[in-house]
This record gives C-alpha cells, sequence and structure tokens, in this order.
C-alpha cells in the first residue's frame, strides 16, 4: 500500500486507540468462507496506553512499555532470549502470522522501506522481531521463506519467533498487548519501538508511514 492511498487516522480511530490495544482482524485466506472475509479492527479490553494525536513519527504510549522477556525458537530451531539478544539497539516486535494478506505484510514491508531510509549503520543496529499468533502452521521454515521476502538487501536480518501455543500467549502477555483470538488471526495491530533503555515509548500501527518508522528508529538510535 504506497503511502498515498492510506486513510487518514479519525476520530473513531483515535478513540479507540486511547481506550485499548487494537486487534486487527486480517481477511480470510482464499480457503475462509466469505462471511469471514474482510479486514476488521475493533478495540480490546485493554488500560489506556496510547494518546490519541500523533507526534511527528509514530504514536506516543502515555506510559513506556518495558521490553518483554521471552524465549522463543528461531527460524534455525534455536532458541532466542529476545531481551538478551536485542540488546544492542532498538528493536521492532510485531505480532502477526505469514498467512495473513493485509495487516502483517503491510507492516513488514514498512519495516523494510524504513530501513531502507535510515543511515545504514541505524538499520544494521535495528532488530526486526516478528513473533508468530499462529504457531500451528507457521514453523522456523515457514517464517523463515516468509521473512526473506522482506529483509532481503538490508543490513540487518529480521527475526521470525514461533513455539508452544502457551509460550505464544505468555510472550504478548509479557509485551503488554492483547492475546490473538480467532486462531491467531485476530491479533495486535502495533509495530512497537524499544530503544536501547529497554523501553519503548511509541507505536506504530497501519495509518503510520514507512517515513514514521524511520524518523523514529532514527530517533532511538541517536
Amino acid at each position: 500500500m504506497s503511502v498515498a492511498s492510506r486513510p487518514a487516522r479519525t476520530g473513531l480511530t483515535a478513540l479507540a486507540l486511547s481506550t485499548g490495544l487494537l486487534l486487527a482482524g486480517c481477511g480470510g485466506d482464499a480457503d475462509a468462507s466469505a462471511g469471514d472475509a474482510g479486514h476488521d479492527h475493533g478495540s480490546a479490553e485493554a488500560p489506556a496506553t496510547l494518546e490519541g494525536g500523533v507526534r511527528e513519527g509514530g504514536m506516543q504510549l502515555v506510559d513506556p512499555y518495558q521490553k518483554p522477556d521471552f524465549t522463543l525458537t528461531d527460524t534455525s530451531g534455536a532458541p532466542f532470549d529476545f531481551a538478551a539478544q536485542t540488546a544492542d539497539g532498538p528493536t521492532l516486535l510485531f505480532f502477526g502470522f505469514t498467512n495473513c494478506p493485509d495487516i502483517c505484510p503491510t507492516t513488514m514491508a514498512d519495516v523494510m522501506l524504513a530501513l531502507g531510509e535510515v543511515d545504514p549503520a541505524v538499520a544494521e543496529q535495528t532488530s526486526v522481531v516478528f513473533v508468530t499468533t499462529d504457531p500451528a502452521r507457521d514453523t522456523p521454515e515457514v517464517l523463515g521463506e516468509y521473512l526473506d521476502r522482506f529483509d532481503a538487501g538490508l543490513p540487518t536480518s529480521f527475526v521470525g519467533l514461533t513455539g508452544s501455543q502457551e509460550q505464544i500467549d505468555q510472550a504478548q502477555l509479557a509485551a503488554g498487548v492483547p492475546l490473538a483470538q480467532d486462531g491467531g488471526e485476530s491479533h495486535s495491530a502495533l509495530l512497537l519501538l524499544y530503544g536501547t533503555d529497554g523501553e519503548a515509548d511509541v507505536a506504530f500501527d497501519s495509518a503510520n508511514t514507512a517515513r514514521d518508522i524511520a524518523t523514529e528508529l532514527a530517533a532511538a538510535a541517536g
């Protein structure tokens, strides 16, 4: 989706953001019924975490999120300690699934474009972590093939993580996002950015652009 075609954030969206973290209901796949297809947003039952307004770049979190501490399995089949292995630079964290036809690939494409805009040294320092909400289908091999579409040619490789459903649920709770529903297809729509201080004070949703992400990455690395 191009920047020009992105819908502007409406008052309704700002209200939803002010009352809780969004769950994105990703469009159905080819096997889904017509009634299940489409793209819907709803607000989760969660404490207020986002201001209604938008600063230059991303959306300001009212209270910074602490970087979560969880260990999952990466695309090589090895354990990945999220907090420890992303400590040296800015970190982008997103929960989604590879069969998602809209929110997830658009978000990863925006991250790819943002990393192409920033100084190569900033891009090299940045960790991009995609945690599946659909561990039944997203094996390490599937995640690796999916993320290879977005990080080719970049100075940093995207990290795909999976695990048992219980481990995935615990990772979402640790990150402070609502648990995915509907077999992982309704999941948090937010991309969280953590600085080297281990705090996330900014987030992005589908109304943000690659330029917004690049602006905040440059600030986080500076």
